[in-house]
C-alpha cells in the first residue's frame, strides 16, 4: 500500500508497471519490500549486506533474483523497465553504491533511472549494527564495530552525508523519495547531511515520512 500509494501520489500513477523503486533492507520489517514491490507491479531494486538475509527472502520466495554485480543489476533494470516487468531484485551490497551507481548514470547518460525511492535500514540503531558504512565491508564493519566504535561511528556518519547526497541528486532530478518510519532522515541530520527543508523550522525535512504524507 505505501508503494502504490507512493506512485499515486507522487508519480500520478496508479500503474506502476515500468516504474523503480530503490530501497534498502531485506531483513525484519523490511523484508516484505521485495514482495510489495512485485505486487504493485515496478521494478524493485533492494540492497542488503547480510547476504543470510538476501538468501532467506529469495528461499520464501518474495526476492525474485539477487545479485553482487552493480553493473548486472543496472543491466536488469534497464531490461525490466523497458519491458514493463515485476521484478524484485537483491543487490548483495551497500545501498550507497547503489545510489552513486544511479547518480553516474544519470551523469553520464542523462537518464534518471529511479522513480521511487526509500530506506530501511535500522537507522533507530545506526551505531550498534543498524547500518553500516560504505567504507567498509559487511564483515569489515562487524569487526570494526566490536574493536572501535568510535571509528565505527564515524563512518557511519560520513556514509549517511554520502547516503544523502546521492539522494538528493536523484530527487532533484525527479524521483521521489519518503522516509519510512525508520530515523533515517532524523540520524542523516544529525550526520550533517543535507535533509533539511527549506524555509521551515529545523524538525522539518525536504522528504516525506510514509506516515503523515502517503499512508495519512
Amino acid at each position: 500500500l505505501t508503494v502504490l500509494n507512493a506512485g499515486r501520489r507522487y508519480l500520478k500513477a496508479e500503474d506502476l508497471s515500468g516504474k523503480v523503486f530503490v530501497t534498502s533492507g531485506l531483513g525484519g520489517m523490511s523484508g516484505a519490500q521485495a514482495k510489495a514491490a512485485v505486487i504493485a507491479g515496478c521494478v524493485g531494486i533492494i540492497a542488503e549486506v547480510d547476504e543470510a538475509a538476501l538468501l532467506k527472502r529469495h528461499k520464501q520466495g518474495w526476492l525474485m533474483e539477487i545479485s553482487n554485480n552493480l553493473d548486472h543489476c543496472i543491466a536488469r533494470l534497464r531490461e525490466a523497465r523497458k519491458n514493463k516487468i515485476a521484478l524484485s531484485l537483491g543487490y548483495h551490497g551497500n545501498v550507497v553504491d547503489l545510489w552513486e551507481r544511479l547518480v553516474h548514470e544519470l551523469d553520464t547518460t542523462g537518464e534518471l533511472l529511479v522513480d521511487l525511492g526509500s530506506d530501511q535500514t535500522s537507522c533507530h540503531n545506526p551505531f550498534n549494527g543498524g547500518y553500516y558504512p560504505v567504507q567498509l565491508s559487511f564483515e569489515e564493519a562487524k569487526q570494526l564495530l566490536s574493536t572501535n566504535p568510535g571509528k565505527f561511528r564515524t563512518l557511519v556518519q560520513e556514509s549517511l552525508k554520502r547516503h544523502v547526497a546521492a539522494i538528493n541528486k536523484l530527487a532533484d532530478k525527479g524521483m521521489f523519495f519518503w522516509d519510512y518510519g525508520n530515523a533515517f532522515l532524523l540520524e542523516a541530520q544529525r550526520a550533517g547531511a543535507d535533509v533539511a527543508k527549506k524555509g521551515a523550522n529545523k524538525t522539518e525535512f525536504r522528504y516525506p515520512s510514509y506516515v503523515q504524507h502517503i499512508m495519512g
